[in-house]
């Protein structure tokens, strides 16, 4: 049987399912049952998958009943995060003294953990790309390209864990544990890369895009290459921080205005705007709690008293490099 990216899921709803028993057990925790609700529904999403279909029938009609449970789900955990339902509660950890004492024990050997992921990601990468039998072998023919990747990383992370319990001889269950006092310390914007790359579809698909090609060339002095340059580069910086990806707005911001004002109504090069967008996308992921995993995620790993902190540290070179790419793309889309 062939490695499928399924598995991968599995493994991160059980990660999930853990975590939320962990939760529901937690007396210190005064939300436990909504904070151990919410993870256990996002663990039972990532347990969704093909094998559902039959539960539902078959046919498209099955499909679409499915989807609807799934943002049903979806849903009941925005209500859950809405109204403060996940909190923190007890993690089992060792004291400030404890914990200096291991540092200075451990010493460098604290990074082999994490230097593992990276490192067997690579080497998996090349080994598989580089000897074909072995992808056929593990995954089967065709391009795997992505599950390779990922297979890898997750072959990363879970060598990293043994190297971490091995090193530091704490019980198996601890890692489960220090991943809930995270999550819940992230808590609702853990979900925000899934939600909003599917928003990014959403926009795309209901025309979004087309929408704002419409407001800027009717409100807005486009004939101007200058004003026109700058409404695109702001214009992918502003939807970043609102979307939180840059991936996600780029389609929209540049349907919009990038290919029908940039490319065909002044005649500017498609490869400097597109390089030059992303960047100004980028930008703005500098000044967005809706970029999880930059901006939020570091906060909670670095126990900062201001979740917000890593924003407030950004938002002038964000500013700063929004400029230079508006004279960027001004000077250089034209050429």
């Amino acid at each position: 049987m062939n490695f499928q990216q399924q598995y991968l899921y599995w493994l991160a709803g059980a990660v999930l399912l853990s975590v939320a028993v962990m939760s529901f057990r937690d007396r210190a925790n005064p939300r436990r049952v909504t904070t151990g609700l919410f993870w256990a529904l996002y663990g039972l999403i990532f347990l969704v998958g093909d094998w559902t279909y039959g539960l539902f029938g078959s046919g498209a009609e099955a499909k679409r009943q499915l989807h609807i449970v799934v943002g049903v789900l979806v849903v009941v955990m925005a209500l859950i995060a809405g109204f403060g339902g996940v909190r923190l509660g007890s993690y089992h950890q060792r004291s400030p003294q404890e914990r200096e004492a291991s540092a200075q024990r451990l010493g460098n050997r604290l990074f082999i953990p994490a230097l593992a992921i990276p490192l067997v990601t690579v080497v998996g990468v090349l080994l598989f790309n580089n000897i074909p039998a072995l992808q056929s072998a593990m995954f089967g023919s065709g391009n795997h390209a992505t599950l390779i990747t990922l297979f890898s990383m997750a072959a990363g992370c879970v060598l990293g864990l043994v190297i971490a319990v091995k090193i530091t001889h704490e019980r198996a269950l601890q890692p489960i544990q220090e991943a809930r006092r995270l999550l819940d310390s992230i808590g609702w914007a853990f979900i925000l890369p899934q939600i909003l790359a599917t928003l990014g579809l959403l926009f795309t698909s209901a025309g979004v895009g087309s929408a704002i090609s419409y407001l800027t060339q009717e409100y807005l002095a486009v004939d101007n290459r200058f004003i026109a340059v700058a409404v695109y580069a702001v214009g992918m910086a502003v939807l970043t921080m609102v979307m939180g990806n840059a991936f996600a707005a780029f389609p929209i911001v540049t349907a919009g205005i990038g290919i029908p004002i940039l490319v065909l109504q002044h005649g500017g090069n498609p490869a400097v705007m597109a390089a030059i967008g992303m960047f100004s996308g980028y930008c703005g992921t500098l000044m967005t709690p809706m970029a999880a995993n930059y901006n939020i995620v570091p906060a909670a790993l670095l126990e900062l008293p201001d979740k917000n902190a890593v924003i407030k540290a950004q938002i002038p070179t964000g500013v700063t490099l929004l400029l230079v790419n508006v004279f960027l793309l001004y000077f250089l889309m034209f050429l």
